[in-house]
Protein backbone atom coordinates (compact mmCIF):
# COMPACT_ATOMS: atom_id res chain seq x y z
CA UNK A 1 0.00 0.00 0.00
CA UNK A 2 0.71 3.70 -0.66
CA UNK A 3 0.37 6.88 0.58
CA UNK A 4 0.01 10.16 -0.85
CA UNK A 5 0.11 13.57 0.93
CA UNK A 6 -0.83 16.40 -0.57
CA UNK A 7 1.65 19.29 0.84
CA UNK A 8 1.39 21.75 -1.91
CA UNK A 9 -0.11 24.60 -0.87
CA UNK A 10 0.18 27.95 0.99
CA UNK A 11 -0.90 28.61 4.45
CA UNK A 12 -2.57 31.73 4.21
CA UNK A 13 -5.19 31.88 6.46
CA UNK A 14 -2.70 30.74 8.97
CA UNK A 15 -1.18 34.13 8.75
CA UNK A 16 2.81 34.40 9.83
CA UNK A 17 3.10 30.92 10.76
CA UNK A 18 1.43 29.80 7.26
CA UNK A 19 4.18 32.16 5.20
CA UNK A 20 6.98 31.21 6.92
CA UNK A 21 6.93 27.48 6.33
CA UNK A 22 4.87 24.98 4.47
CA UNK A 23 2.10 23.67 7.26
CA UNK A 24 3.06 20.43 7.31
CA UNK A 25 7.05 21.69 8.95
CA UNK A 26 4.87 23.25 11.85
CA UNK A 27 6.30 21.24 15.34
CA UNK A 28 4.81 20.31 18.01
CA UNK A 29 6.77 19.16 20.43
CA UNK A 30 9.33 19.07 18.56
CA UNK A 31 8.34 17.09 15.87
CA UNK A 32 7.08 18.29 12.32
CA UNK A 33 3.71 17.20 11.55
CA UNK A 34 5.41 15.53 8.59
CA UNK A 35 7.56 13.79 10.78
CA UNK A 36 4.33 12.66 12.51
CA UNK A 37 2.87 11.44 9.35
CA UNK A 38 6.06 9.79 8.01
CA UNK A 39 6.67 8.02 11.75
CA UNK A 40 2.74 6.29 11.67
CA UNK A 41 3.15 5.77 8.33
CA UNK A 42 6.15 3.10 8.67
CA UNK A 43 4.87 2.24 11.77
CA UNK A 44 2.41 0.98 9.72
CA UNK A 45 4.13 -0.73 6.85
CA UNK A 46 3.19 1.75 4.46
CA UNK A 47 5.66 0.39 1.44
CA UNK A 48 5.73 3.75 0.06
CA UNK A 49 5.29 7.71 0.54
CA UNK A 50 4.60 10.51 -2.29
CA UNK A 51 4.22 13.99 -1.06
CA UNK A 52 3.05 16.74 -3.91
CA UNK A 53 5.31 19.43 -2.61
CA UNK A 54 5.23 23.50 -4.08
CA UNK A 55 5.46 26.36 -1.77
CA UNK A 56 9.23 25.87 -0.15
CA UNK A 57 9.37 23.10 -2.01
CA UNK A 58 12.97 22.56 -0.65
CA UNK A 59 12.41 22.92 2.50
CA UNK A 60 10.38 19.75 2.65
CA UNK A 61 13.15 18.11 0.58
CA UNK A 62 15.38 18.89 3.40
CA UNK A 63 13.37 17.71 6.31
CA UNK A 64 12.84 14.53 4.50
CA UNK A 65 16.54 14.00 4.15
CA UNK A 66 16.66 14.90 7.70
CA UNK A 67 14.64 12.24 8.75
CA UNK A 68 16.88 9.57 6.67
CA UNK A 69 13.98 8.96 4.73
CA UNK A 70 15.02 9.54 1.50
CA UNK A 71 15.01 5.51 0.19
CA UNK A 72 11.16 5.63 1.16
CA UNK A 73 9.72 8.65 -0.17
CA UNK A 74 9.26 10.49 -2.98
CA UNK A 75 8.11 14.17 -4.11
CA UNK A 76 6.46 15.89 -7.05
CA UNK A 77 6.44 18.87 -7.81
CA UNK A 78 3.69 21.03 -8.30
CA UNK A 79 4.84 24.28 -9.98
CA UNK A 80 1.18 25.90 -10.17
CA UNK A 81 0.65 25.40 -6.44
CA UNK A 82 -1.31 28.47 -6.18
CA UNK A 83 -3.77 27.44 -8.19
CA UNK A 84 -5.97 25.28 -6.46
CA UNK A 85 -5.23 21.49 -4.96
CA UNK A 86 -6.72 19.97 -8.14
CA UNK A 87 -3.98 20.63 -9.64
CA UNK A 88 -1.98 18.86 -7.13
CA UNK A 89 -3.84 15.84 -7.46
CA UNK A 90 -3.37 15.88 -10.83
CA UNK A 91 0.13 16.09 -10.23
CA UNK A 92 -0.40 12.78 -8.86
CA UNK A 93 -2.52 11.09 -12.28
CA UNK A 94 0.56 9.08 -12.65
CA UNK A 95 0.41 6.93 -9.36
CA UNK A 96 -3.05 6.92 -9.19
CA UNK A 97 -3.33 4.89 -12.55
CA UNK A 98 -0.46 2.54 -11.52
CA UNK A 99 -1.56 2.11 -7.44
CA UNK A 100 -2.98 -1.21 -6.41
CA UNK A 101 -4.26 0.29 -2.81
CA UNK A 102 -3.50 3.73 -1.74
CA UNK A 103 -3.64 6.29 1.61
CA UNK A 104 -4.62 10.14 0.10
CA UNK A 105 -4.16 12.27 3.03
CA UNK A 106 -3.94 15.66 3.53
CA UNK A 107 -0.53 16.88 5.05
CA UNK A 108 -1.68 19.68 7.50
CA UNK A 109 -3.50 17.36 10.21
CA UNK A 110 -2.23 17.10 13.59
CA UNK A 111 -3.74 13.07 14.86
CA UNK A 112 -3.34 10.08 16.77
CA UNK A 113 -1.87 6.89 14.72
CA UNK A 114 -4.60 5.31 15.50
CA UNK A 115 -6.31 6.81 12.92
CA UNK A 116 -4.06 5.44 10.34
CA UNK A 117 -4.51 2.12 12.20
CA UNK A 118 -8.52 2.56 11.03
CA UNK A 119 -7.60 2.77 7.80
CA UNK A 120 -4.92 0.20 7.18
CA UNK A 121 -6.64 -2.51 8.47
CA UNK A 122 -10.59 -2.07 7.66
CA UNK A 123 -12.20 -4.21 5.41
CA UNK A 124 -13.70 -1.15 3.54
CA UNK A 125 -11.97 -0.83 0.24
CA UNK A 126 -12.81 2.92 -0.73
CA UNK A 127 -12.98 3.98 2.63
CA UNK A 128 -13.52 7.72 3.93
CA UNK A 129 -12.87 8.49 7.79
CA UNK A 130 -15.89 10.21 9.90
CA UNK A 131 -15.81 12.26 13.11
CA UNK A 132 -19.59 12.64 14.92
CA UNK A 133 -18.04 15.66 16.88
CA UNK A 134 -17.44 18.65 15.20
CA UNK A 135 -18.45 22.09 15.36
CA UNK A 136 -21.24 23.12 13.25
CA UNK A 137 -20.36 26.26 10.23
CA UNK A 138 -19.20 26.24 6.98
CA UNK A 139 -15.48 25.50 7.60
CA UNK A 140 -15.51 21.35 8.33
CA UNK A 141 -16.18 19.17 4.67
CA UNK A 142 -19.00 17.29 5.91
CA UNK A 143 -20.04 13.52 5.22
CA UNK A 144 -23.51 12.80 5.48
CA UNK A 145 -25.10 9.09 6.59
CA UNK A 146 -28.25 7.90 5.31
CA UNK A 147 -29.27 4.37 5.39
CA UNK A 148 -25.68 3.69 6.35
CA UNK A 149 -24.67 4.98 2.56
CA UNK A 150 -22.92 8.34 2.32
CA UNK A 151 -24.98 10.50 0.63
CA UNK A 152 -22.86 13.78 0.72
CA UNK A 153 -19.34 15.20 0.90
CA UNK A 154 -19.38 18.81 0.70
CA UNK A 155 -18.83 21.97 3.09
CA UNK A 156 -21.70 22.90 2.01
CA UNK A 157 -25.00 20.75 2.53
CA UNK A 158 -28.06 21.22 0.62
CA UNK A 159 -30.88 22.04 3.19
CA UNK A 160 -33.55 19.79 1.44
CA UNK A 161 -30.66 17.06 1.61
CA UNK A 162 -32.30 13.85 3.95
CA UNK A 163 -29.66 12.27 6.12
CA UNK A 164 -29.79 10.41 9.58
CA UNK A 165 -26.59 12.17 11.12
CA UNK A 166 -23.11 13.98 9.51
CA UNK A 167 -19.95 14.17 10.74
CA UNK A 168 -16.62 15.74 9.75
CA UNK A 169 -13.95 14.21 7.03
CA UNK A 170 -11.08 13.95 8.46
CA UNK A 171 -9.18 14.65 5.04
CA UNK A 172 -7.69 10.85 4.96
CA UNK A 173 -9.37 8.16 2.45
CA UNK A 174 -8.14 4.73 1.21
CA UNK A 175 -9.21 4.01 -1.99
CA UNK A 176 -9.04 0.93 -4.57
CA UNK A 177 -7.38 0.80 -7.92
CA UNK A 178 -10.49 1.28 -9.37
CA UNK A 179 -11.19 4.35 -7.88
CA UNK A 180 -8.14 5.59 -8.00
CA UNK A 181 -7.78 5.52 -11.86
CA UNK A 182 -11.64 7.35 -11.63
CA UNK A 183 -9.69 10.09 -9.79
CA UNK A 184 -7.51 10.28 -12.03
CA UNK A 185 -9.65 10.44 -15.10
CA UNK A 186 -12.37 12.80 -13.18
CA UNK A 187 -9.43 15.25 -12.36
CA UNK A 188 -8.11 15.28 -15.53
CA UNK A 189 -11.72 16.55 -16.44
CA UNK A 190 -11.83 19.40 -13.98
CA UNK A 191 -8.51 20.41 -15.42
CA UNK A 192 -9.62 20.71 -18.76
CA UNK A 193 -12.75 22.32 -18.20
CA UNK A 194 -10.85 25.05 -16.24
CA UNK A 195 -11.86 24.19 -13.07
CA UNK A 196 -8.44 24.25 -11.12
CA UNK A 197 -9.86 26.21 -8.57
CA UNK A 198 -12.47 23.62 -7.21
CA UNK A 199 -11.52 22.20 -3.94
CA UNK A 200 -9.87 18.32 -4.65
CA UNK A 201 -12.48 16.90 -2.61
CA UNK A 202 -15.42 17.94 -5.17
CA UNK A 203 -13.85 15.08 -7.73
CA UNK A 204 -13.92 12.42 -4.56
CA UNK A 205 -17.57 13.67 -4.31
CA UNK A 206 -18.65 13.32 -7.65
CA UNK A 207 -17.50 9.53 -7.62
CA UNK A 208 -18.63 8.91 -4.18
CA UNK A 209 -22.27 10.27 -5.43
CA UNK A 210 -21.91 8.33 -8.44
CA UNK A 211 -21.33 4.92 -6.93
CA UNK A 212 -22.09 5.47 -3.21
CA UNK A 213 -22.61 1.53 -2.46
CA UNK A 214 -18.96 1.08 -3.29
CA UNK A 215 -17.81 3.71 -0.47
CA UNK A 216 -17.92 3.56 3.28
CA UNK A 217 -16.82 5.17 6.77
CA UNK A 218 -14.67 4.31 9.82
CA UNK A 219 -16.40 6.03 12.74
CA UNK A 220 -13.31 7.88 14.30
CA UNK A 221 -14.64 9.67 16.28
CA UNK A 222 -13.26 8.91 19.52
CA UNK A 223 -9.47 9.77 18.41
CA UNK A 224 -7.98 13.08 18.74
CA UNK A 225 -7.21 14.97 16.02
CA UNK A 226 -6.80 18.50 14.37
CA UNK A 227 -6.66 19.96 10.81
CA UNK A 228 -4.47 23.17 10.93
CA UNK A 229 -5.88 26.20 8.87
CA UNK A 230 -6.03 29.06 11.50
CA UNK A 231 -4.05 30.70 14.18
CA UNK A 232 -5.93 29.85 16.85
CA UNK A 233 -5.76 25.99 15.53
CA UNK A 234 -2.34 25.82 16.49
CA UNK A 235 -2.72 26.85 20.05
CA UNK A 236 -5.91 24.37 20.00
CA UNK A 237 -3.53 21.71 19.08
CA UNK A 238 -0.34 22.56 21.33
CA UNK A 239 -3.27 22.87 24.07
CA UNK A 240 -5.84 20.46 23.28
CA UNK A 241 -5.11 17.44 20.71
CA UNK A 242 -1.42 17.31 21.31
CA UNK A 243 -2.05 16.07 25.18
CA UNK A 244 -4.42 13.86 24.13
CA UNK A 245 -2.94 12.27 21.64
CA UNK A 246 0.31 11.49 23.98
CA UNK A 247 -2.31 10.11 26.49
CA UNK A 248 -2.77 7.46 23.91
CA UNK A 249 0.70 6.77 22.78
CA UNK A 250 1.16 5.93 26.24
CA UNK A 251 -1.31 3.44 26.05
CA UNK A 252 -0.22 2.25 23.33
CA UNK A 253 3.41 2.06 23.92
CA UNK A 254 2.57 -0.10 27.40
CA UNK A 255 0.11 -2.54 25.51
CA UNK A 256 2.92 -2.73 23.17
CA UNK A 257 5.56 -3.65 25.60
CA UNK A 258 3.52 -5.77 27.06
CA UNK A 259 2.87 -7.83 24.28
CA UNK A 260 6.60 -7.90 23.28
CA UNK A 261 7.20 -9.14 26.90
CA UNK A 262 4.86 -11.90 26.95
CA UNK A 263 5.88 -15.52 27.13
Amino acid sequence: MKAFILAAGVGQRLGKEGQIQPKCLLRFNGKSLLERHLNYLRHYQIDEVVIVIGYQAQRIQDEIKALGAENWVSTVYNPDYTKGSIISLWSLRQYLNASDRLLLMDADVLYDRQIIERLVKTNISNCFLLDRNFEAGDEPVKLCVKDGYLVEFRKQVALNLAYDFAGESVGFFRFENAIAQRLASRTEQYIAEGLHDQPYEEVIRDLLLETPEIFGYEDITDLPWLEIDFPQDIQRAQNETLPKIEVLDNINSLKEDTFETEP
